[in-house]
């Protein structure tokens, strides 16, 4: 196995344990108003960068992970490396109805689950 080989598996496995809701729920959350209500925009764009990664990452739950092209890989790290940073940055008090919340679960993580 090579270094790229391992590095890809890492990253496979860490996107696999950041990501903590399935492709349906995943795909239910970005639905809602409280998902399209949060993140940023790209100039001139009008989803939010976090809500279109979200529709990424349904459709990279619902492949094999034989079948990721090196653009799955990317995002794959993209959303690893959102979901780490974001969750060093937990805000006190109540987080359940927290912009903060619908901003990782946009990127496929809850944090209210275990």
């Amino acid at each position: 196995m090579t270094t790229t080989q391992k590095d890809d598996k890492t990253a496979i496995e860490e996107f696999r344990s950041a990501v903590n809701m399935s492709a349906k729920e995943l795909r239910n959350w970005l639905e809602t108003d409280e998902s399209q209500s949060v993140g940023q925009k790209k100039a001139g764009d009008s989803e939010a960068i976090g809500h279109h990664s979200g529709e990424a990452i349904v459709e990279l739950l619902t492949k094999k992970s034989a079948d990721y092209t090196e653009d799955d890989l990317h995002q794959i790290r993209r959303v690893v490396s959102y979901v780490h940073r974001h969750m060093a940055q937990k805000p006190g008090g109540d987080i359940e109805h927290s912009r903060w919340r619908y901003s990782l679960m946009n990127w496929g993580h809850d944090p209210l689950k275990s």
